[in-house]
């Protein structure tokens, strides 16, 4: 598949997307709307427009960081307890700092899935037996801790409420104003491309990693911060995103190889695709109503995940 098919794609569904909703805005109007429809466009449609293309592109980006820094195809902020910590991070700032600003609500969350990741591979490092679906099941084991603490910490505080709200990824509420923490992923994303080749060297160990003089540990802590932030903005924008950073690269992986920096276009394309195609699923099964974006990405992902497992044991991968 090549990139110019999935710009194509991507272009499409995003300008079918302007067009979904309630509210009565025609492509063929496109000429002639009225100020009230300008104003519905410009205050909502476009901002979560931007909103969807920045989070499937950098939580896609995300996973594959961190299936490459791991050296595991299941990896991703899911299966990693970085979702479920990024999640934790809000909640201490909603309970500890009631009148923090969004970006010190972030910078909390960030502290928070940072040393959940960093637990996390520091857990993989001690595991001998590394099977290729063993090492997530014990991410999703060590996420649920971390989600079962949270839950028991909300209940306390009467902030049960509130960190539903983000437990469950939805778009709707996506609005000019309140989504501009997630630009933050723009500039980390072109790093992670500056650092591609880097991330594909440290994905090959760590012997051979240093043998050609790479600085492997520094290496991996800076991928992990760029997860740890991209996450975090995204979590307290629009809530979490399943499966995304572990289906995408798999994907990608299969008609694109392995090499991370020649892969990682066609992966932030392919995400932000796949949440379009999601969003618009979910904004039409049911109209005039809407169904969150989480429930619609777990449901598909999930059935594509059984797919790659089964493809794997098929395979012998």
């Amino acid at each position: 598949m090549k990139i110019w098919h999935l710009a194509t794609v991507g272009l499409l569904l995003s300008f079918t997307s302007i067009f979904i909703g309630v509210s009565d805005v025609a492509p063929w109007d496109i000429l002639s709307l009225s100020d009230e429809q300008l104003e519905i466009i410009m205050i909502s449609r476009v901002p979560r427009l931007a909103s969807i293309v920045i989070a499937g592109m950098s939580m896609s980006i995300c996973g594959l960081i961190m299936q490459q820094l791991s050296r595991n195809k299941f990896v991703s902020p899911t299966t990693s307890g970085t979702l479920d910590s990024a999640r934790l991070g809000i909640l201490v700032a909603l309970m500890v700092f009631t009148s923090a600003s969004p970006l010190q609500k972030m910078a909390i969350s960030f502290l928070f899935a940072l040393l959940g990741t960093v637990i996390f591979m520091k857990i993989l490092e001690k595991i001998k037996f590394k099977d290729a679906v063993f090492i997530p099941l014990v991410g999703l084991m060590f996420g649920n801790i971390i989600s079962s603490v949270a839950t028991f910490l909300a209940y306390k505080n009467d902030l049960i409420q509130n960190m539903s709200s983000f437990m469950q990824g939805d778009f709707s509420m996506v609005m000019s104003g309140n989504y501009e923490l997630m630009y933050i992923s723009i500039p980390l994303l072109i790093i992670a491309y500056l650092f591609a080749n880097k991330f594909t060297i440290a994905g090959m160990g760590e012997d051979f990693a240093k043998n050609l003089g790479l600085k492997y540990q520094q290496v991996v802590n800076f991928g992990l911060i760029i997860v740890a932030l991209v996450t975090a903005s995204v979590v307290l924008s629009v809530g979490m995103i399943p499966f995304l950073g572990l289906i995408i690269p798999n994907i990608v992986t299969i008609y694109q190889g392995d090499h991370l920096k020649k892969s990682l276009l066609h992966t932030a394309l392919l995400g932000a695709i796949f949440v379009l195609a999601c969003d618009i699923i979910g904004r039409v099964i049911i109209y005039p109503y809407e169904i969150p974006i989480s429930l619609t990405v777990g449901v598909i992902g999930s059935a594509i995940f059984i797919y790659l497992l089964l493809r794997r044991k098929k395979y012998g991968l």
